[in-house]
């Protein structure tokens, strides 16, 4: 027993030396050997200790001779095949990895191994599925536990710390990357976040999981084009799997191949095990393409599939033609007061009862609903009001008159864009379906592009006080401009699905980055929709946005956030004289072809009565506004907020002189 002791502790101490030092170890296997020639973890030991010190022939001499005596050895076959890679013997590698896997199809490491293999042959298909074997059988690393949990936590910053660390003493870890990328993302570092997913498909091709996260990531940054080539990747792997097909429909959604989106949902909603989920995007995407009773259907479905989520019922009230019944807002009350009703589905449920009991006039319990929901929404959000204030105070002395005089000919000069902005629930909408109804003009949808920009000029800057931009504009050239000009262009043309010669870019949030876009598109035209102030903020007050306008949950920042605009949007007016065209929605509703002829002549565009029957004009629109912009245009939401006045003194009081002021 004492032999065999000591025999174990030698190998002990000479396996500990392979990392820090392999000829030490190589040197201490073969010393074993001596004693005991037939000794099978010696001889593994050598082969291991010699490919590592970089003498790979050896490796596969001991190997060879210890794979023959051993055949149903997979894991000897595996170091085999490791050894003939280092030798640059690719195809015996492949082959040997193969041999190993049909003895042991559980060593997880020779799936992985073989996924490179394949990927470097070009065989992506053989790669992904060798890496999707790989990730069945790998345990999660243990590292990686306690990130994992302050992720599931929320707690980003804890998790995106202990992530780094990790990396930096195993900088080729796939799993800490995907996860530092989530952590990212969170936090809205998109540019980063893509950067460690590439890094990491960039280590394990094959790897579908990182591949989804990357298709994910880059579907919430509205770059369906490169989103596309992922998902059929994906698919080819797993032509079934729903997430991946879901992507897909979102993917052609946003890029405008509506037909192909649509029957992807349909499809997945026909499937016999298809849930809630299902059906609540296919109602989505049935909305978006004007078959509003075909979505109420897929919406009841999914009700009946799942009564107790709250985003069902929001997707009714969100078509705002549709009524409930009074057993439907029964249910809605009992649900929204169940104590086991998550805070999501809670407040989505008393958003949908302010519009169902707004609709049966009962505004006071209405008003109940629609503040519960904004106080829910509100803590969630924990929106800083001084952000507006910051950003207005920076852009007016930046972006001065002068600013833009001595940089007149920057950027490109394209005048394909037409950029509609303002605030939300302000009739840009409308407008943009005006437009769309021209022969010259297609309608796109909001795009992302604008903001994707601002995001990589303020990078990583956390100052909220002074922050990075727009301060950095006055830093930049003329050659950036014209980059960000044409990649502007260039990332816009995968949504234009005709050969009409202008397209519309209807992001309300551009407001805010005017001079970004004069400087990089000086001959963009550029459309600010504006409302009412009372009608505006109280329009945006019972909205429930499935992401962003952080400050609308609240009256006092509501308030807040209109004046700012104001300021803004006079300061823009003052510097770029002429250049921005202010549509008081008002005045649409009063004199609909007056208001039309003067933004068709703005835009340099011939009249066409197509425009004044804009309701008639069938496009996928997916704004809150979509069925409205279907119906001819009328009074109805001009004086709704007078519903509520006797709850909105505060924000009359919060808006101040605005409510005068908003026409100058």
């Amino acid at each position: 027993m004492a032999s065999i002791a000591d025999l174990n502790l030698k190998l002990m101490s000479a396996s500990a030396l392979l990392d820090t030092d392999p000829a030490a170890a190589a040197r201490a296997a073969g010393e074993i050997l001596k004693d005991n020639p037939d000794n099978t973890a010696a001889c593994l030991l050598l082969a291991t200790a010699a490919r590592k010190a970089g003498d790979a022939a050896l490796a596969v001499e001991v190997l060879g001779a210890l794979a023959r005596s051993q055949p149903a050895a997979g894991l000897i076959r595996l170091e085999l095949a490791r050894a003939y890679r280092d030798a640059g013997r690719v195809a015996e590698s492949v082959a040997a990895l193969r041999e190993a896997l049909s003895i042991e199809p559980e060593l997880a490491e020779g799936w992985r191994e073989l996924s490179s293999h394949l990927a470097a042959a070009g065989d992506e298909h053989g790669s992904d599925l060798a890496y999707q074997r790989y990730a069945d059988l790998a345990p999660q690393p243990w590292q990686l536990t306690e990130a994992g949990a302050a992720l599931a936590g929320n707690r980003v910053a804890a998790a995106e710390a202990m992530l780094r660390r990790i990396l930096r003493d195993a900088p080729q870890d796939v799993a800490a990357m995907r996860m530092l990328a989530d952590a990212l993302g969170r936090r809205e570092a998109y540019v980063e976040a893509e950067r460690v997913l590439r890094q990491a498909l960039d280590l394990a091709p094959g790897d579908s999981a990182a591949r989804h996260d990357l298709a994910r990531l880059l579907l919430k940054q509205q770059k369906p084009a490169g989103t596309l080539p992922l998902v059929e990747r994906l698919l080819r792997v797993d032509p079934k799997n729903r997430l991946y097909r879901d992507l897909s429909a979102s993917a052609f959604g946003m890029t405008g191949q509506f037909a192909q989106a649509l029957e992807t949902l349909r499809a997945l909603a026909a499937e016999p095990n298809a849930g809630y989920a299902e059906w609540l995007n296919y109602g989505h995407e049935l909305n978006a393409a004007g078959r509003s009773q075909d979505a109420i259907a897929a919406y009841r479905r999914a009700i009946a599939l799942d009564a107790a989520r709250g985003d069902t019922y929001w997707s009714l009230a969100n078509l705002k033609t549709y009524y409930f019944s009074l057993d439907d807002i029964a249910g809605m009350r009992s649900a929204e007061a169940a104590p086991g009703t998550s805070l999501v589905d809670r407040y989505h449920l008393c958003f949908a009862l302010g519009k169902a009991l707004e609709d049966q006039k009962d505004y006071a319990d209405s008003w109940v609903y629609y503040e519960r929901g904004n106080a829910l929404k509100h803590a969630e959000v924990r929106y800083p009001p001084r952000l507006a204030e910051t950003h207005v105070r920076l852009s007016k002395q930046v972006c001065t008159r002068e600013f833009f005089e001595t940089r007149r000919g920057w950027g490109v000069a394209d005048s394909d864009p037409i950029f509609i902005l303002g605030l939300t629930r302000s009739g840009s909408t409308l407008i943009e379906q005006i437009l769309a109804s021209h022969s010259e003009v297609e309608g796109t949808q909001e795009l992302a592009d604008i903001q994707r920009i601002v995001r990589a000029l303020r990078g990583r800057d956390t100052d909220l006080e002074n922050p990075r931009y727009p301060k950095v504009l006055a830093e930049l050239g003329p050659q950036d401009f014209r980059s960000f000009g044409e990649g502007f262009m260039a990332d816009t043309r995968i949504y234009r699905r005709t050969r009409r010669p202008y397209f519309i870019d209807k992001l309300p949030d551009n407001f805010r980055d005017i001079g970004l876009i004069r400087l990089m598109l000086p001959n963009a035209k550029i459309i600010d929709a504006r409302r009412e102030p009372m009608a505006c903020c109280f329009g945006n007050l019972k909205q429930l946005f499935s992401g962003g306008q952080e400050f609308s949950y609240s009256i006092a920042d509501m308030a807040h956030y209109y004046r700012n605009y104001l300021e803004l949007m006079r300061h823009w007016n003052e510097a770029l004289p002429g250049r921005i065209l202010t549509v008081h929605h008002e005045d649409m509703v009063e004199d609909l072809e007056g208001n039309v002829r003067r933004i068709l002549d703005f835009c340099g565009l011939r009249f066409e009565p197509a425009c004044l029957e804009f309701h008639k004009t069938e496009r996928n629109v997916r704004t809150a506004s979509s069925e409205q912009v279907r119906q001819p245009i009328s009074r109805e939401g001009v004086d709704q907020w007078r519903n509520y006045e006797p709850w909105l003194g505060s924000l009359k009081d919060g808006l101040g002189d605005a409510l005068t002021t908003y026409r100058d």
